[in-house]
């Protein structure tokens, strides 16, 4: 689990976590917070493995939790989500079961309503083609908060970006993946609650998230639907201030994604070319 700046909500969270049936063993990575989160963690739950570090690495911090596990299967957590009893078991029996599957990603609960999150739907929906022995809708990303991952398969397509830091992270670790063999795919049966926290810097997110679909787009796309794909982002992001510093931290960032560009194969491309109709018609995740 990571968390930052949110205390009494990681204190909750780790709660849940260490009543699960499976114990599982639970590292708290705490990204820089100020706020006495590390310390009251490890006084309250003793059992539970705190890494502070000392500073905001984003989504990195998962990869840190995930080098001092030795567990095969990692399940990813943050601070306003938490997993359903029953649902980590299911996970590394389907795991287990499937060696080629490399992430799970599961059914999304919004509290305290207890309905679906929007997303659930473009999962359950997913035009990715997979393979017939594929436990699941094929998906072409996840969402690490809600999802299971096969250690070594993380650790060798080398896990979350540390430039890409935050938001819509999983997309390039997804692509990595497929590239490398593996799969990945939706079960309704495991379930994570999200209850969002309302301590969250919205309009950072949807800075970080725009630019890094677009430099992601750029990374990993040919050149026709990475132009097509910036098209569509340019006339449907809004136009206010933090798209424009989206855009301005998209451009500033051009000579790495140049340097670093390699365009997935044609296999994974024509695979997941079903994806850019659905992104368009997505109702779920927009930059608004």
């Amino acid at each position: 689990m990571i968390t930052h700046e949110r205390r009494s909500e990681a204190l909750a969270a780790v709660a849940r976590l260490v009543e699960l049936p499976e114990r599982p063993p639970v590292v708290l990575v705490d990204n820089g917070s100020t706020d006495g989160t590390a310390g009251a963690v490890r006084e309250r739950f003793p059992e539970v493995e705190v890494l502070a570090l000392d500073r905001n690495a984003g989504a990195v911090g998962r990869n840190r939790g995930v080098e001092r596990l030795r567990t095969p299967y990692v399940a990813f957590c943050d601070d306003d989500t938490w997993w359903e009893p029953g649902s980590l078991t299911r996970a590394a029996d389907l795991l287990d079961a499937h060696p080629r599957l490399a992430v799970v990603n599961a059914r999304i609960v919004v509290e305290p309503g207890g309905q679906d999150d929007p997303i659930v739907a473009e999962l359950r929906d997913s035009p990715v083609p997979g393979p017939v022995w594929l436990p699941g809708p094929a998906l072409g990303s996840f969402l690490a908060g809600a999802s299971v991952v096969r250690r070594d398969a993380f650790r060798a397509a080398g896990g979350f970006s540390a430039r890409l830091w935050l938001g819509g992270e999983e997309e390039l670790l997804a692509t990595d993946l497929l590239t490398a063999g593996w799969e990945i795919c939706y079960r309704s049966d495991l379930v994570v609650h999200h209850a969002a926290s309302t301590v969250r810097d919205g309009p950072r997110r949807r800075r970080d998230g725009l630019r890094n679909t677009l430099w992601f787009t750029w990374l990993r796309r040919p050149i026709g639907p990475a132009l097509r794909r910036t098209a569509f982002l340019a006339a449907s992001a809004p136009r206010d201030r933090t798209s424009a510093l989206a855009w301005w931290d998209a451009v500033r960032g051009l000579p790495w994604v140049l340097t670093h560009r390699r365009r997935r194969p044609p296999r994974v491309e024509a695979r997941l070319a079903p994806l850019d109709a659905a992104q368009r018609a997505s109702t779920a995740r927009r930059y608004v």
